[in-house]
């Protein structure tokens, strides 16, 4: 269900170190929910995902820049 760097922001953001192994879909929505302070409340959709997309979109746009030899 999650990529590969939007399961690893879910670990950055939360300042937890990552796992070897890549974690279970319920580890992984479980980060994600503390992002948006999760209440589990009737209409609460789904919280921090945002955050997640626009972190991996980042960690991306690192590699190309780094693969580039840019030196930002």
């Amino acid at each position: 269900m999650f990529e590969p760097d939007e399961w690893k922001a879910a670990y950055i953001l939360n300042k937890q170190k990552l796992p070897c192994k890549p974690p279970t879909l319920k580890e992984v929505v479980r980060l994600v929910a503390r992002l948006g302070g999760f209440l589990a409340g009737t209409g609460d959709g789904e919280p921090g995902m945002q955050r997640i997309v626009d972190f991996a979109a980042g960690l991306r746009f690192s590699r190309e820049l780094q693969a580039a030899g840019s030196c930002v």
